[in-house]
């Protein structure tokens, strides 16, 4: 395992400070549950760079780790839903909570072949409603340009979420040490993205 060097903690301190921001300011116009959904997303994200300070990469050996990365795309989709397409907000928590549970379950009693594609297939579809939502969006005039970077946040936790998904699996698909020393500066770009993105909300 990687050893984590003082700018990696730099870097997951300062993630750790924009998730901190957003929870305090909040977005505007949103919703009651998607404030919580939110909240929960990067609160999730603030506890997650701390642990990673304090324990060092050693803390992705966990299986809770990936149960607990899960929550942030699942979080953060099911806020957009209810934000901007507050019809289909019923069905999307169906799929959240099924979509939790199964990857939990998986990961505990199968934790193989089925619970990587159950991983990647949740991950992939909350990825993409994130990296595509805004940007149709921006694109129809509904919001700002600079929502789009909501979108781009999404496609950073989308390459994230996989690059851990297989690398816990057993088939990584970049070497561990290459993963291991872009994982802070992509949490970071992520974080930043987001954080840019909702100040046009």
């Amino acid at each position: 395992m990687k050893k984590m060097s003082v700018l990696d903690r730099i870097l997951l301190l300062l993630t750790g400070l924009l998730a901190a921001y957003q929870i305090v300011v909040g977005v505007d116009g949103a919703t009651a549950l998607s404030m919580w959904t939110y909240t929960i997303a990067f609160g999730v994200l603030l506890v997650a760079g701390l642990l990673l300070i304090i324990m060092g990469f050693e803390v992705l050996d966990s299986p809770l780790v990936v149960i607990v990365s899960t929550i942030i795309p699942l979080s953060l989709s099911l806020g957009l839903v209810s934000d901007y397409l507050p019809g289909f907000t019923t069905l999307y928590l169906i799929f959240v909570v099924v979509g939790f549970l199964a990857v939990v379950i998986t990961r505990y009693t199968n934790p193989g072949k089925i619970a990587t594609i159950v991983l990647a297939t949740v991950h992939g579809i909350a990825g993409m409603l994130i990296f595509l939502l805004p940007i149709i969006l921006v694109l129809q005039g509904e919001m700002p340009g600079g929502f789009a970077l909501v979108g781009v946040g999404g496609a950073l936790i989308g390459v994230g979420g996989l690059l851990l998904a297989f690398l816990k699996a057993g088939k990584p698909i970049l070497p561990q040490k290459t993963i291991l020393t872009v994982l802070p500066a992509l949490l970071l770009l992520m974080t930043a993205a987001f954080v840019a993105g909702f100040t046009f909300a």
